[in-house]
């Protein structure tokens, strides 16, 4: 009995062999790429993900040369010899400026017009009376590009750094 269920056995064997090597095999096998640039599938995603790479390279190069250059700048502006013309040409201006309210608001020989350039802007200024009696002067100030600004300082009003009374 032991023999003929080996026998069998082998027997089912043999035939299972013989039908699997006889018969035609039918397998569905499919290739896919993985990368979308070959399938297409997901294409447009992956061609935005590579430009949004590119973008971001470029834009922290761009950040770091901004970056070098600022720093730079300033490092070129905290010289001591820069330190010392900004001081110097401040003073001057000081200065000039000291020198220009003195003549124009000076009680013995005030200057009733006059005019300057400064850096490409033209400065002029003129006292002018009105019908009261009261005096201004007008200040007008114009760049290179041609756009004015015009002030006017009321003169002999406001008693700045003096006692309007002369009482103390």
């Amino acid at each position: 009995m032991r023999k003929e269920a080996w026998k069998k056995r082998k027997m089912n064997k043999l035939i299972l062999t013989l039908c699997l090597f006889c018969s035609p095999l039918y397998a569905d096998i499919t290739h896919k790429f993985k990368n979308p640039s070959f399938s297409g599938i997901g294409t447009g995603a992956h061609y935005l993900t590579i430009e949004n790479q590119e973008h971001s390279r470029k834009k922290s190069i761009e950040d770091a040369l901004d970056a070098a250059a600022a720093s730079a700048e300033r490092e070129a502006n905290n010289t001591t010899l820069a330190k010392f013309i900004r001081n110097l040409e401040s003073r001057i201006y000081a200065q000039m400026s000291k020198q220009l309210v003195e003549s124009m608001f000076s009680n013995d020989t005030a200057a009733r017009y006059g005019s300057f350039v400064l850096e490409g802007s033209t400065v002029t200024y003129e006292v002018i009376t009105n019908a009261d009696g009261s005096e201004y002067i007008k200040m007008t100030i114009t760049d290179a590009e041609g756009s004015s600004t015009v002030i006017e300082i009321p003169v002999g009003s406001g008693y700045f750094g003096s006692d309007p009374d002369g009482n103390g």
